[in-house]
């Protein structure tokens, strides 16, 4: 088999520096690009006020149950492979080096422009909340630039620096939106105290358009999947990967559901809908805020909706720099690529070319007058998010191919069978979703070119990825032998950050 070709046809590879981030820093990564403040203001007004409606809560349920089982699979393979590519790893080795290559390009594409988006919207918080509490009027492009800038620098250095940031910032976040939602709690709810209805299974499946309901629950935990990038840095992989991709879906999960039912009690059910379909939908947390702890709370709010999302950004760049540097360390794009600093052990090279990628998407957007949120976050954000979900997809179904091809004896009826085919199922469902509902989610970035350019733009890169896979096969046996092939194969703790040797 292909995993065990000799070392002497293992192409000499710079690593990642192992034993930099633990349990808590990788789970500290993950659901820093799920961001969950950003998650709930942007997505949860959406489906309460045009989708699920007060059964929105119920619709995070029903995304935690689908995710759970999608990360069954998931984590059976993370047990198995280590590697920075993570997706591209995984569907090389399940379902062939070519869809490998088409899923790793999609892969890559994705995490490009969600740091780009992330940094869009980024600059919207900060431009409107430094105008209204400071009364300065800078131009967003000021902020974006700031904060491009400020992940550059931080993504040169050791990922246990960019960790510790997450974790302050990732901690501040989810405090405020706990503490809202236990006050509601404790107060006993608003005018219609704390109703049962939007926890409901059923009510998953109602209001106006339940299907854009349920693609924004889903919406809300793209990135959770990164903890696997992170396995050649962690300093037990085989055990910190299962366990932190279990803890940030199932985790995030429990918070997504408390904190959008107990914000909708805060209002009350009528007033919910009606604020969240409102001018002025972020009311829906604002509102409860002040009632239930004061003004002040509100001003603490916004500026962590800055914090909570430049940490999202960050923890994209990080994504974007690992795969970058999985496709470059195997010779694709540039080899330059799989680089990594002497001294941090980052994928110094990978980030500067991510940081230059960004830098030239933003300006792009900024050159041609559109605006950071309706355009720049918005476009990217579905663009990224319809690339990913299909990796998503492919990789349930590689998860059924890995183990009965490769290790059979490994074989188990649920993790390995029952749980990817239903989660592969699941997401192919989140994929049609995100078609039935696109035009809705752009909003009014719905009749911009870009946008109609959005599908073209993700089947150009499958297309492309097969493309390649399909040449290297017939012209270039070597390369095509090693895609997706460079894993970390040590299973045990590793507290000694010394690069380990690669291995096909």
């Amino acid at each position: 088999m292909a995993e065990n070709l000799s070392r002497n046809r293992t192409p000499e590879v710079q690593r990642l520096k192992a034993g930099s981030v633990g349990l808590v820093g990788v789970v500290f990564m993950a659901v820093a690009t799920a961001a969950p403040i950003t998650a709930m203001t942007g997505n949860l007004p959406i489906a309460v006020g045009f989708g699920n409606g007060t059964g929105a809560p119920a619709g995070y349920l029903f995304a935690t149950i689908v995710l759970t089982v999608f990360s069954v699979g998931y984590v059976a393979m993370a047990r198995r492979i280590t590697a920075a590519g993570a997706f591209y790893g995984y569907i090389s080795h399940g379902l062939g080096r070519i869809a490998g290559m088409a899923s790793g390009m999609l892969a890559v594409l994705a995490y490009i422009v969600f740091e780009a988006s992330i940094v869009g919207v980024f600059a919207y918080f900060a431009k409107t909340t430094v105008a209204s509490q400071l009364g300065v009027d800078l131009p967003w492009i000021l902020y974006a630039a700031a904060m491009l800038t400020v992940t550059a620098v931080l993504a040169y250095f050791d990922i246990n620096l960019t960790a510790k940031a997450l974790g302050v910032m990732l901690v501040a976040e989810v405090a405020v939106l706990f503490a809202v939602a236990t006050a509601v709690l404790l107060k006993g709810g608003g005018p219609d105290g704390i109703p049962l209805e939007p926890v409901d299974p059923a009510n998953a499946f109602t209001g106006t358009s339940a299907g854009l309901g349920l693609f924004f629950a889903f919406w809300s935990w793209v990135g959770f999947e990164s903890t696997a990038m992170y396995g050649e840095e962690s300093r037990d992989p085989k055990r910190v990967i299962p366990r932190a991709t279990l803890f940030s879906v199932i985790g995030v999960g429990l918070f997504y559901i408390y904190v959008s039912w107990m914000t909708i009690a805060g209002n009350g059910l009528d007033r919910a809908v009606e604020v969240s379909a409102s001018a002025s939908p972020l009311d829906l947390f604002f509102d409860p805020t002040r009632s239930f702890i004061g003004a002040w709370a509100v001003d603490a709010f916004q500026w962590l909706l800055l914090t909570g999302s430049f940490a999202c950004g960050m923890a994209f760049h990080q994504c974007a720099s690992r795969y970058l540097y999985a496709i470059g360390r195997e010779g694709f794009l540039h080899p330059a690529l799989g680089r990594t600093h002497p001294g941090h052990g980052s994928p110094y090279i990978a980030s500067y070319v991510q940081s230059a990628i960004a830098v030239v998407l933003v300006g792009a957007f900024w050159l041609t007058g559109q605006d950071p949120y309706i355009h720049l976050y918005t476009l990217l954000a579905i663009l990224g998010t319809m690339a990913i979900l299909i990796v998503q997809t492919l990789c349930s179904f590689a998860v059924i191919g890995y183990f009965r091809r490769n290790h059979p004896e490994d074989r188990h009826w649920f993790r390995t069978l029952t749980a990817p085919l239903l989660g592969g199922i699941g997401m192919t469902a989140v994929v049609v979703l995100l078609v039935l509902n696109m035009e809705t989610a752009a909003g009014l970035a719905a009749d911009s070119l870009f946008f109609a350019l959005i599908p073209w733009i993700v089947g150009a890169v499958f297309l492309g990825g097969l493309g390649l896979g399909l040449y290297l096969r017939a012209r270039q046996p070597e390369r095509y032998e090693i895609i997706g092939r460079i894993v970390l194969e040590d299973a045990a703790e590793r507290d000694d950050p010394t690069p380990q040797p690669a291995t096909l």
